[in-house]
């Protein structure tokens, strides 16, 4: 079986939520990061992450419903992201990706998804170290 979108050949939403709750699990304890997510209930950032995600690569469109256009860097500009912070960033979310198993994820599909991840982590770096 072949899919049109990377969010349908890895089986939509629910490895979406998986990857996203992952890496949240992760963040209230983390001490770069769980700083930065002032909210106790961190389901509201939970949510645009998944949103995001699932639309950059094929989904639903909730998150421009929602949200309206992705515009990364200018949402994520009030806060302080240095190059530890966006390392931490992959960090968290390449041990929530590597809990989604092989036949979920082939080898391709978590390279073109890492490729992604990495871009976009760095890109937010808006503070020199």
């Amino acid at each position: 079986m072949t899919s049109d979108t990377m969010y349908d050949a890895i089986g939509g939403e629910p490895t979406f939520r998986k990857l996203v709750r992952g890496f949240y699990a992760q963040v209230p304890d983390d001490d770069i990061l769980g700083p930065m997510y002032p909210e106790d209930d961190m389901s509201g950032a939970e949510d645009r992450l998944f949103w995001f995600l699932c639309q950059y690569w094929g989904g639903p469109r909730t998150y421009q419903e929602k949200r309206g256009n992705p515009m990364l860097r200018k949402r994520h500009f009030p806060f302080e992201i240095d190059s530890a912070a966006a390392f931490r960033w992959l960090e968290l979310m390449q041990r929530s990706l590597d809990q989604i198993d092989a036949e979920t994820i082939n080898d391709e599909q978590r390279a073109a998804i890492w490729n992604h991840m990495e871009r976009v982590a760095y890109m937010m770096i808006n503070k020199d170290d």
